[in-house]
């Protein structure tokens, strides 16, 4: 009698220590997405704590957190009207690439898609690590006085950010800036209109995604809007002390966690 009481206790204090984490890292998620970006690799693994299946928590921390995107694209609409020509290539790769990587996420097993958990936590933080290097490089190469703007390859830009969005679709952290590797690869030179475009790309992609997880029932609600209004208030306090935040330091700090995260779902896949 003693034993199955302890028990339930135990079990008890499990189940409301996984809620109060995942209400913390929903918190955390919106501190971090407005100071540096990655909030994903705090509030996706605390939704697989609270025992949401893989693919669910991939699809309930994605439409929770995609409002915390949307205001940005409003604030850049200066620069992306200087580039109005770019903005059909970039929203129809970002519609179709977001929509097949959402599809392809439903189609997954939910087994398979644990074991790439860690692969995608692992890739997510270099790509959000390199990111850094190659901001500064096209900043440097955006106001370099000999560089001169090409006429941007629309065509091989829309199937490249296919697949950049594909991946967005499919699980998301960390790729944004890929976007803006793209655009600079074939021919935009400002950064401001770079990062303007990502937006638009990054939103546009997230936001079809989480329309067809909507549709396709994948989203776990009482969670979903338990994150997104705690993300959202993270944000708002992460917006307040981000101007005197040490970007690189930000960067290292979730990086690492990006890594622990990895290297935790290594440990439990093979366990």
């Amino acid at each position: 009698m003693h034993s199955a009481v302890y028990t339930a206790a135990f079990a008890l204090v499990q189940v409301n220590g996984r809620f109060i984490w995942l209400v913390v890292a929903s918190f955390l998620a919106g501190v971090i997405n407005a100071m540096a970006g990655g909030g994903s690799f705090v509030s996706f693994p605390a939704m697989l704590g609270v025992g949401v299946p893989p693919i669910q928590a991939n699809a309930t921390n994605t439409v929770a957190l995609w409002p915390g995107q949307v205001t940005s694209a409003a604030a850049l609409r200066a620069e992306l009207w200087r580039n109005k020509r770019l903005l059909l290539p970039v929203a129809a790769a970002s519609i179709v690439g977001g929509i097949s990587g959402a599809l392809v996420l439903l189609h997954t097993g939910q087994a398979t898609f644990m074991h790439l958990v860690p692969w995608l936590l692992l890739v997510a933080s270099l790509l959000f690590w390199f990111s850094g290097p190659l901001s500064k490089l096209l900043v440097t190469r955006s106001q370099h006085p000999g560089h001169k703007s090409e006429r941007v390859a629309r065509i091989p830009l829309f199937f490249t950010l296919i697949f950049i969005t594909f991946y967005i679709g499919y699980f998301g952290a960390g790729a944004g800036f890929l976007i803006m590797a793209a655009l600079a690869i074939f021919g935009l030179d400002d950064v401001i209109e770079m990062n303007a475009l990502k937006v638009v790309g990054a939103g546009m992609s997230n936001c079809v995604a989480v329309i067809t997880f909507i549709i396709e029932g994948a989203v776990v609600w009482h969670y979903c809007l338990l994150a997104m209004v705690l993300a959202g208030i993270g944000g708002w306090v992460g917006a307040q002390y981000s101007r005197r935040m040490n970007a690189r330091v930000m960067r290292i700090v979730v990086v690492a966690i990006g890594c622990s995260m990895a290297a935790f779902f290594f440990w439990k896949n093979n366990s």
